[in-house]
């Protein structure tokens, strides 16, 4: 998962102002006490002695010349003057927040700003400010339930509930409650779709992550086929492609399937699922197809070399063979496959000229096939027409088939990821690596 991290909390404080000491007056007027007594001081003001212990200049000077020391003398010498006023105390704690930030000292500035926040002196914005740095306090001290505490709290008082939401998201994640991470996840995803909007990429690893940390493969699988739909890499496809498979119900026939969705989608497999394809395939009577993968595996210099190499010459010189056998009597079959009595043998001819790049007469046949019916499997060729179509760069047509391709054992599934080939960005990023 990328990177995701808070602001140090010193620039943060620094950028909303909660480092900067309240201006101060003190109560010149003050009216005389009772005997014994000190002073009472006119609300929002300070004591003389107290002011001048506080004094702004002085305090910024000391600051500015990073003698933290002075700074923390002159606030526990203010902090120790008998019967301070709410004010006061206010006031004493405002410096703490400063001093605390700016030195990093997180005991510090942790329970000033909480008294801040409950002293009722601020005004609304400056509340929500406070909260913030509160809760970012306790997230990057690895808090997490306080956290999420006051992060909702300041989603409550200040009506922003987007900004911080990741951060309460990320906060029962780390905190390894994956269940409520998966939850607030999948509800944020639901409602951006339904928009019509565009997940995050970090909110799409971060709900991998849950599912891996959790051991819910469906939450894994969901997450990787959104990363593929909008953050498509090798990595991704290749991850989802090969974690499908073990899918409950999924059905070894489609092993192909997979293979020649991979071999579209990803700039280069890994070197067996070269050779896997080529062998499936020329088992299933598709030597061109067998050739052009094995074509392709070598001129990427994965196959032919090592300790497969001679299984990798085997291959392809029965792939070679094939395919110019079938170039020249490809013809002699469609007669044969017009008597059959269903359109299976029409469908297999057909993707046999799809795989030849004769996508329009490969197209045609399988259409004839299902329309002829007697199938045994009829998603399945809905499938095949409209991985076709996709092949043949007929976009539009090759979705509208897919979309009505319905099923189990991974039927549908293929048909869906196809469409996500096919809308994929245009000038889609390099991806990060899986999660």
């Amino acid at each position: 998962m990328s990177q995701f991290r808070l602001a140090r909390i010193s620039l943060l404080l620094a950028a909303i102002g909660l480092n900067v000491l309240p201006a101060l007056s003190h109560a010149q007027d003050a009216k005389p006490a009772a005997a014994g007594a000190p002073a009472a001081a006119p609300a929002d003001t300070v004591r003389p002695e107290i002011f001048k212990l506080l004094d702004p200049a002085a305090v910024k000077a000391s600051m500015d010349a990073k003698n933290y020391a002075d700074v923390q003398s002159r606030i526990d010498q203010a902090a120790a003057t008998p019967a301070l006023t709410p004010y006061e105390t206010f006031v004493i704690n405002r410096l703490r927040v400063a001093l605390g930030s700016t030195t990093n000292n997180a005991a510090m500035a942790m329970p000033a700003l909480e008294a801040v926040i409950e002293s009722g002196k601020l005004d609304k914005k400056s509340q929500g400010d406070f909260i913030q740095a509160l809760a970012n306090y306790h997230y990057n001290a690895k808090d997490y339930p306080n956290a999420i505490k006051w992060f909702t709290r300041y989603q409550t008082e200040t009506g922003d509930v987007a900004s911080v939401r990741p951060y309460i998201i990320r906060a029962y994640y780390f905190g390894n409650d994956f269940a409520r991470a998966k939850q607030e996840l999948m509800a944020d995803l639901t409602a951006k779709q339904q928009a019509g909007q565009t997940p995050t990429l970090e909110e799409l690893q971060l709900l991998a992550n849950t599912g891996s940390k959790s051991k819910e493969p469906a939450t894994y699988l969901i997450a990787m086929e959104n990363l593929v739909r909008y953050y498509p890499s090798d990595d991704y496809w290749t991850d989802l492609l090969g974690r499908v498979q073990s899918k409950a119900g999924y059905s070894d026939r489609f092993a192909l399937d997979v293979l020649r969705l991979q071999f579209k989608a990803v700039g280069t497999m890994p070197e067996r699922d070269y050779s896997d394809m080529a062998e499936i395939a020329l088992a299933n009577a598709f030597p061109t197809e067998a050739k052009k993968v094995l074509d392709a595996g070598y001129a990427k210099g994965l196959l032919g070399t090592g300790a497969n190499a001679a299984k990798h010459k085997r291959l392809r010189d029965q792939a070679n063979k094939g395919a110019a056998d079938d170039a020249k009597s490809i013809a002699t079959g469609e007669a044969a496959a017009n008597k059959s009595k269903d359109g299976t043998g029409l469908i297999n001819l057909g993707y046999a000229y799809v795989t030849m790049d004769q996508f329009d007469k490969g197209i045609d046949l399988i259409q004839k096939g299902i329309a002829k019916g007697g199938l045994k499997r009829p998603e399945d060729a809905k499938l095949r027409l409209g991985s076709s179509l996709a092949m043949a760069g007929k976009k539009d047509e090759a979705i509208k088939v897919l979309e009505t391709v319905q099923g189990g054992e991974g039927v549908s599934d293929l048909a869906r990821y196809w469409i996500f080939w096919l809308n994929r960005p245009v000038t889609a990023a390099a991806a990060p690596a899986a999660p």
